[in-house]
């Protein structure tokens, strides 16, 4: 299958577990599909859907490995205080989701007044 900018679509990785975690399996695959040079490019819809934190260090690895990351929707500029606040965020959502279940209401709850308490 042909990408709009003419890149072949050698396959299509997905993980449902949180991007705080190190043991992705679909992140895995990718990095074996760049590690046997089965691809060289990895395109990712938002940088934050590779992985929560350590995007740098996961593009210098691809890099080393002769591929690069393309990321086709850039946020607009944040400031400190919103990365700070949005990162929070995700791991007090992260760490309730393992306690309590993603679904569950009393992770809903958590993350509710974190957030508020962020405010």
């Amino acid at each position: 299958m042909q990408g709009e900018k003419g890149y072949k679509v050698v396959a299509t990785f997905e993980d449902i577990a949180s991007g705080l975690r190190d043991d992705q399996r679909g992140l895995r695959k990718v990095f074996d599909a760049l590690r046997t040079e089965q691809a060289n490019v990895v395109i990712v819809a938002w940088k934050d859907r590779l992985t929560r934190f350590g995007f740098g260090y996961l593009k210098n690895h691809a890099e080393d490995l002769g591929a690069r990351v393309e990321v086709v929707n850039e946020r607009e500029e944040k400031t400190p205080q919103q990365e700070l606040v949005e990162d929070l965020l995700a791991i007090v959502t992260s760490f309730a989701g393992r306690l309590y279940g993603m679904r569950s209401n009393k992770t809903k709850k958590v993350v509710e007044v974190v957030r508020r308490a962020v405010r």
